[in-house]
């Protein structure tokens, strides 16, 4: 039986699926990486503007009770505030890939902020009982020590976001380790054919399955098979 997660991936899967790559990064202002794929973006809770909203229709309300030309000029400038907070709101978004996570934010100026997914330490969320109730929260951030910790707050489900940066984390140590166990089995057919490798190489060599095999990348019988590859 699928988790809500996966379910939520599939979902998300799917729409992704039906978008082209242009038309999810028309979305954004950072441009993708090669073979970068978005997996997630998500923006501040739909709350955020409630506020904004709230204090344009009093002012309208106001303002068409006085009834005269005064009134229908301060309800238009006044509608400047929830239009400029929607445009912030649209502008601020958060952006998972297979390779980072992307922070972009500002209409008129323009901030950009990525984390790579190898340098995440750790990803935490956190709800109060309002948020549990209507679906926003905090999400923090660990990173390397140069990068410190950074919160993204009011986040649209925070618990997807959280769940997304630590899946993709797992999918790109998998790559990794697959793409040094490639490198690692074209070093020794290349070995192979070129003849007896030395003490040094075959050292080296070992040393990388023996990491492999620690990771799981490769089971206990395909390192002795390779083991005593390297050592005939």
């Amino acid at each position: 039986m699928l988790s809500p997660f996966e379910i939520k991936m599939l979902m998300n899967k799917s729409f992704f699926n039906f978008k082209n790559k242009y038309q999810l990064n028309k979305h954004m202002r950072t441009v993708l990486k090669k073979d970068e794929k978005i997996l997630l973006i998500t923006r501040q809770h739909w709350i955020k503007l409630v506020l904004p909203i709230f204090v344009w229709l009093l002012i309208a309300v106001l303002a068409i009770w006085l009834m005269d030309t005064t009134g229908l000029i301060i309800t238009l400038v006044a509608a400047l505030y929830p239009m400029y907070e929607y445009l912030t709101w649209k502008s601020n978004l958060w952006c998972v890939s297979n390779m980072r996570v992307v922070d972009e934010s500002g209409f008129f100026s323009r901030y950009s902020k990525e984390s790579p997914l190898d340098k995440i330490n750790n990803v935490e969320y956190d709800q109060s009982l309002w948020g549990r109730l209507l679906g926003y929260g905090n999400v923090d951030i660990q990173t390397a020590a140069e990068m410190g910790e950074t919160t993204y707050e009011m986040i649209h489900d925070p618990k997807l976001l959280k769940d997304t940066i630590t899946h993709a984390q797992e999918e790109y140590k998998k790559t990794g380790i697959m793409n040094q166990a490639a490198m690692l089995a074209k070093a020794i057919a290349d070995t192979s054919h070129a003849g007896r490798p030395s003490q040094q190489l075959i050292a080296d060599e070992l040393a990388k399955l023996f990491e492999l095999l620690q990771k799981g990348a490769i089971t206990e019988e395909e390192y002795l098979q390779q083991k005593n590859r390297l050592l005939i």
